[in-house]
């Protein structure tokens, strides 16, 4: 199962992981994108994340955090995303990704799955049966 219940994605941020939710397609001036939120712990907050990067298009690409950012103003760091905000509590931190993407509360992974979501989104793109 590669989906969170609510009850393990609150524990995974309170061990110190974080959760990530794969948002789909996007195109940004033209250019075809693809967008995930991230909600990592950082000093005693969590930090939701915006994740907006270039579509390369290749089923063999899952480390989504090493593709070519759209979002360079708002990055200090490779892979850092634009911050949307910080919560002191895990459920706030899930219930304002949520709020503010449309993220579903039913889709959340631990950490570095979200390339596994892109995959298959790259396959069902391909192979329109797929995505029945």
């Amino acid at each position: 199962m590669r989906y969170l219940t609510r009850q393990f994605a609150i524990g995974a941020l309170r061990r110190g992981n974080g959760i990530e939710q794969f948002l789909g397609g996007a195109e940004i001036d033209g250019e075809p994108a693809i967008r995930w939120v991230a909600i990592s712990p950082m000093n005693r907050q969590y930090r939701i994340s915006l994740h907006t990067v270039q579509d390369p298009d290749d089923d063999q690409v899952g480390d989504l955090a090493n593709l070519i950012s759209l979002n360079l103003v708002d990055e200090a760091y490779v892979g850092e995303g634009r911050e949307l905000g910080l919560k002191e509590d895990e459920e706030e931190a899930i219930s304002l990704a949520e709020h503010l993407m449309d993220a579903r509360p039913d889709r959340w992974v631990n950490h570095a799955v979200a390339g596994e979501e892109y995959i298959d989104y790259v396959r069902a793109r391909r192979d329109p049966a797929r995505s029945r």
